[in-house]
């Protein structure tokens, strides 16, 4: 197992074993990819009552989506939470999985964009899920188009496939 170097994440992508759409050269980093924050937020709506966590649990029954045009931002408060979504689907080969890390330049403002969800699953093909979290102090402005996020990609030990709930994403 190892992770792929900008050289490397560039050929694969080139070759067609990874796809990123829409996918710029200029964001592959030294071993990552800088993702772009979309115009989507899935917002929770206020509840008084106690939700109670399950495996039957459905985030969609107490959030709803909000559009954010490209010149606007969205306020994130702090403590807050919301789901945003990546500009950017990418698919993966079996043989590769990745992880989904924060900006440091972000972090130090209190920005965290996964909650716990960082892994991604080998053959992905999907648009990545943010669980975006304001730690700090102040509001936060998002702006749809920031590089928010970086993808840090993977080889595995054999071959597999993701078969689970977000497979095939496309929204917060």
């Amino acid at each position: 197992m190892g992770i792929l170097t900008h050289d490397e994440i560039i050929r694969r992508v080139r070759a067609g074993e990874i796809e990123i759409d829409p996918f710029d050269e200029r964001f592959v980093g030294p071993a990552s990819i800088d993702l772009h924050l979309d115009s989507q937020f899935r917002v929770f709506r206020r509840v008084r009552d106690i939700f109670h966590v399950t495996e039957a649990t459905a985030y969609e029954d107490v959030t709803e989506v909000i559009e954010v045009r490209d010149d606007d931002y969205f306020v994130l408060m702090p403590g807050e939470v919301a789901h945003g979504i990546t500009r950017e689907r990418i698919r993966l080969p079996g043989t590769l999985c990745g992880w989904l890390q924060g900006r440091s330049r972000f972090a130090r403002l209190g920005l965290m964009v996964h909650i716990t969800a960082s892994f991604m699953q080998p053959g992905i093909d999907n648009r990545q899920a943010l669980e975006i979290n304001n730690a700090g102090p102040m509001p936060l402005a998002l702006r749809p188009g920031i590089a928010v996020c970086q993808f840090i990609f993977e080889e595995c030990v054999g071959s597999a496939h993701y078969q689970g709930r977000y497979r095939r994403q496309r929204a917060p």
